[in-house]
Formats: structure tokens, sequence, C-alpha cells
């Protein structure tokens, strides 16, 4: 099984913000908020546990928006296969499992059908090389995310979420046709909060990030619609 050509994605495709809430009403007046300004949406564990998940990925499908499943995937093969395939009938550009056993990823890539690509998650951007070494991994999260990504993509799996610090590792050792998603930007720098491998905007395309994943930095925004746009036009400008 190989990877898929990476996703087609618009420039204003490319800021996917984070839909960290507890409820589906709340999680949709971020989207009305934001109205035009964000076209993709991450929805994870938080909305998870609402109950209402589906109603807001449904939702999300009804105005036209993107959609990032991410629960984080990771089980024996045959149950990762079993939700994959079941996702895989939902509106879902992206889809996460984590690569960490190279025959759940492969059970995983066989079993997705539609337009849904499936991403790896190397080392969380909360984690650092002292985490890593707690877990008993030998080795640099520079080198442990650019290992697990090329597992991934010989698994079949679509692309990969890492920190903008390792993106530049990953593109090199995977080519072009390989989609880098990035969480943990943070635009004025590290704030001091649970993010630890955190990048700027620009920074995550210059070292060849598909798409970026914000969450925080728009939300407690003072006027989070005009944070959006302000990213929008960060992204535009690096993609010249």
């Amino acid at each position: 099984m190989s990877a898929r050509a990476p996703l087609a994605l618009g420039p204003r495709e490319r800021l996917i913000v984070a839909l960290d809430e507890s409820t589906g009403d709340e999680a949709l007046a971020w989207v009305d908020r934001l109205g035009d300004a964000v076209q993709f949406y991450k929805i994870g564990m938080e909305l998870l546990a609402s109950g209402e998940y589906f109603r807001v990925l449904d939702e999300l499908a009804r105005r036209d928006k993107r959609v990032f499943v991410d629960l984080k995937f990771f089980d024996i093969p045959a149950t990762i296969a079993g939700v994959v395939r079941g996702l895989s009938r939902w509106p879902v550009s992206y889809c996460t499992i984590h690569g960490w056993h190279a025959g759940m990823m492969e059970a995983a890539a066989a079993a997705r059908e539609g337009d849904m690509r499936l991403l790896a998650v190397t080392v969380l951007t909360s984690m650092d090389g002292k985490d890593l070494h707690s877990m008993g991994i030998n080795g640099e999260p520079a080198d442990i995310v650019v290992q697990r990504a090329l597992a991934a993509q010989a698994a079949g799996i679509d692309g990969v979420i890492a920190s903008g610090q390792e993106a530049a590792g990953i593109r090199a050792a995977t080519g072009a046709g390989f989609d880098i998603v990035c969480p943990g930007i943070r635009p004025g720098g590290p704030v001091g909060d649970d993010q630890k491998r955190t990048v700027g905007v620009a920074e995550a395309f210059a070292h060849g990030a598909t798409a970026i994943v914000v969450g925080r930095p728009i939300r407690q925004a003072a006027d989070p619609r005009a944070a959006a746009e302000a990213m929008q036009a960060e992204i535009a400008q690096a993609l010249i």
C-alpha cells in the first residue's frame, strides 16, 4: 500500500484551526465568529467527550469547511483497520493515528477509502528530549521524528504530524509528495504553555510544512478573526 498524493489545498486551507471546545455549540460558535477567515478545522478529543462530535463534523461539511479528525488512534491492527474504514464514510480530509507500529499503520493504510488522508503522529509537540528519554526512547526528537516519518511513509501513510522544528528534516528524508502538518505554532514565540517545540508561521512553511494547526493563539487573541486573517496573510507571503 503506497501513500496517496498530498491533499490538494488552496492557500487559505493551509491554516487549520483547532476547535478544542467541550460542546458542539461552543465549537460552532467559533466557526461563526471566524467566518471566511478559516476554511479548515480540527476536531479532537475534547469535543468527542461532548457526544456531539459527528454533529459538528457534519455541520462543518455542510458549511464547505474541511475537517481534520484528530483522535490519534492507537490499537491493534484489526481495530485500527475497522475504525479507519468506518471513518472513511464521513467527509474527512485528515485523520491521525499514532506512528509507533508498522503493522498498525499498514492496516490503516489498507483500510482507508475515499479522499481521506492519514497522518501519523510522530512526537507530540508538548514533549522534548527529556520526555523521550524518560519513556525509554534513546534519541532526540529531531532524529526520532524523521525515523517515524520514514516508517509511516513506508507503511503507506500519507503524511505526519510534527513540529515545524523538524519539518525540514522530514521533507529532506521523505521528498515532496508527503504531507507535513505542524501544530505548536506560536507566532510571537514561546509563551510558557505546555507546547515545548514551537515555531512561527513563516518558519513552519520555510521548513516544508504543508499546513499548520493553530488553537490558542487565535482563540485567545483580542480579535480572533483578525488574528486568523493575519496568519492567512503570512501564509500567503510564505508560499510565494
